[in-house]
């Protein structure tokens, strides 16, 4: 013990010492201190990985884990390239090819480079969903990502540009990519890449960064609600005149509200709101104002929707409630090309302080589907179908919702549906319908696999819980 304490005061006094020297110099530090910096290789894949160290690359849950290896057949004016093979879309072991390329140790310095680029073909011509950097399976801080690349079947040379370079002092994530199958066939094919680096090509111009994919989007907020900004994106133009845009995350932004007592931004991109009154939110990369802003009219709290009654669980089927439990559900928007609908929100329904909520804007018709991946709704022994809903504006006598069900027995078909008009609702208030399921005229509700909404765009922004068949 004594041996310790006389450790103990070695060590502070020899701090006090280095203290006091410290303070009594005229500058902080010599002229001759080096800082650490990190390495500014541009180069990531040619005839093999540089400096990524031996643990580099990491698959995505859900891949096929083997999709990727090194091919001495393919190489773009060098002896090995990447060849990635995509599974058919029934594969067993992943129905899609997807991983990172990260760099095991420390990262890399690329505040000199202004694109990643690379050289790709593919076994046919095919589109890869999404490729890009700076994912790295630890804060993906500064992702970027280029979507819907084309690939033919000769080497060509690609573009991912860096939407402000000045950010990236230490990126681990090097390169990423997503792919699947065609859509049409399902089947599996092959592409390559290499000469991959990062470049300071000097042609990369005009940016134009946006925040809300441009558009100028008015909202009202409530207090403690917090929202996410979405559409951030960058484009460039290039030397070959083409335009490439890519979508960027939040920590490339610089973000501004026009009243930090109403609303403030995060380096994340989450808007806080704090107070009462109208704030507008914008957003810029590198001193270049972005298209598009969120104005916010904040008016008070978040009204909830009412709590259900307790009810035996055996009188309930729950679609969508934080009260029962639910069955699952395939889609809360299907999204469905067809009809020409034009309904967005609901997939996923949102999270307001831990209650789940769906919103749909743009409604004229939407589907909750229960059908495809999961069983289809048994209701024949229930007798009523609730659901709350918020109709966000203001509503006019000619406003409608109509709730419709499709039952499906084999190749039969019916529906039913029961409208409510412009009465049944009132602007920014909860209102519950109880709907008897004899009113949907169904002499068959074993196998309910849709339900809709359905506006005509008379109404356009809803908010909807509590869904439930219950007896």
């Amino acid at each position: 013990m004594k041996n310790n304490t006389y450790k103990h005061l070695q060590f502070i006094l020899f701090m006090s010492l280095g203290i006091t020297v410290f303070y009594s110099c005229e500058r902080g530090f010599s002229d001759d201190v080096q800082f650490a910096t990190f390495s500014n290789t541009g180069d990531i894949f040619t005839d093999g990985p540089i400096g990524l160290g031996s643990d580099f690359y990491f698959p995505f849950i859900g891949s096929k884990a083997t999709a990727a290896s090194f091919t001495d057949e393919n190489g773009f004016e060098s002896e090995v390239a990447i060849r990635i093979d995509v599974p058919n879309a029934d594969d067993p072991e992943g129905s899609f090819a997807g991983a990172i390329l990260r760099i095991d140790g420390s990262g890399r310095d690329l505040t000199g480079f202004d694109a990643l680029t690379f050289y790709a073909k593919a076994s046919q011509g095919v589109v890869i969903g999404e490729i890009g950097f700076g994912q790295d399976f630890l804060e993906n801080r500064f992702q970027v990502t280029r979507t819907n690349l084309s690939l033919s079947t000769q080497w060509t040379k690609y573009i991912i540009p860096i939407p402000d370079p000045s950010r990236l002092i230490e990126e681990r994530g090097m390169l990423w990519y997503s792919a699947g199958t065609d859509d049409t066939d399902g089947l599996g094919y092959s592409f390559f890449l290499d000469e991959i680096r990062f470049e300071k090509l000097g042609t990369i111009a005009q940016p134009s960064p946006a925040i809300l994919n441009g558009v100028d989007a008015e909202q009202t907020g409530f207090v403690n609600i917090p929202l996410e900004l979405s559409g951030l994106t960058q484009t460039f133009n290039t030397a070959s005149g083409e335009n490439i845009t890519v979508t960027a995350t939040p920590a490339y932004f610089d973000f501004e509200s026009t009243d930090i007592e109403v609303a403030r931004v995060s380096e994340l991109g989450v808007v806080s709101v704090v107070g009462l009154g109208q704030a507008t939110i914008t957003g810029s990369i590198g001193n270049v104002a972005a298209a598009g802003s969120l104005a916010l009219d904040v008016t008070g709290s978040f009204d909830f929707a009412p709590i259900p009654p307790p009810r035996d669980p055996d009188d309930v089927i729950s679609v969508f409630s934080d009260a029962y439990a639910n069955v699952p559900v395939d889609f809360f928007n299907g999204f469905f090309t067809d009809g020409f609908q034009t309904t967005e929100g609901g997939a996923p329904p949102i999270d307001v302080n831990g209650d789940a909520i769906i919103n749909y804007t743009m409604l004229n018709f939407v589907g909750i589907g229960t059908f495809e991946e999961v069983p289809s709704i048994d209701a024949t022994e229930m007798t009523t179908l609730h659901i709350d809903i918020k109709v966000n504006e203001n509503i006019e006598p000619d406003d409608f919702i109509t709730i419709e069900l499709l039952n499906s027995v084999g190749t039969n078909e019916t529906s039913g549906s029961v409208t409510f008009n412009a009465s049944t609702f009132i602007t920014d208030e909860w209102v519950g319908l109880d709907i008897p399921l004899d009113d949907f005229g169904l002499a068959d509700r074993s196998q309910i696999g849709l339900l809709f909404f359905i506006s005509d765009a008379t109404i356009s922004d809803i908010f909807v819980d509590n869904i439930y068949y219950f007896r």
